[in-house]
């Protein structure tokens, strides 16, 4: 009969870690919202348990990937830490048996977004959230009297390395119209304010 019970009380732990974890991962209206993906310039701790060794922090490069002991090197951008943490275990199982890897963000250097141009403090922001151009510019202390904010443009590069802009009319936004303008921003974008 004990077993029973524990076998009962491990699928419902099971089952409730699964929904804290579903919970755990949508946003206020109730909308799954995608994990975080590396990029360049995120620093990771990485451990493997039993193995002190092989406990680092490690950087990864502007070529998207880190180098590990035993390893090689692993692919991180575009990635999850989860999908991460998967193909570094599957890269150590050839010498260590079934590792117990684990992965954790340290920085996220790499999320940053650029705001140029007539706004109060321009430069580069790290940002640990997803943010949208009205975000942006409040984070660069906002537009500056000489700024032309209906002609504000976020210039984003796509993996192919084109580059194309997309148009941000701030005064349409500030009077609630065509607010699918005030698009998030994806790390790399510069919102450039004439």
């Amino acid at each position: 009969m004990k077993s029973t019970s524990l076998t009962i009380s491990a699928l419902a732990a099971t089952l409730l870690l699964g929904m804290s974890a579903t919970a755990a991962a949508q946003d206020e209206g109730g909308e799954l919202r995608a994990p975080y993906t590396l990029n360049p310039g995120d620093i990771l701790i990485v451990t493997v348990w039993k193995e002190e060794d092989l406990a680092r922090q490690v950087l990864v490069r502007p070529d998207g990937a880190f180098s590990f002991p035993l390893a090689g090197d692993v692919q991180a951008e575009g990635r999850s830490v989860a999908q991460v943490q998967q193909a570094l275990v599957e890269k150590l199982s050839a010498f260590i048996p079934e590792p117990e890897v684990s992965i954790s963000t340290e920085q996220l250097n790499g999320n940053k977004v650029y705001v140029i141009g007539q706004v109060n403090r321009p430069g580069e922001f790290v940002v640990t959230a997803r943010v949208d151009v009205l975000q942006a510019l409040s984070i660069a202390g906002g537009a500056n009297p000489f700024a032309q904010v209906n002609d504000i443009r976020v210039l984003r590069r796509d993996k192919a390395g084109t580059l194309r802009s997309i148009r941000f009319k701030y005064g349409e936004v500030e009077k609630g119209k065509r607010l699918e303008q005030n698009i998030l921003l994806e790390p790399g974008d510069v919102v450039v304010v004439p």
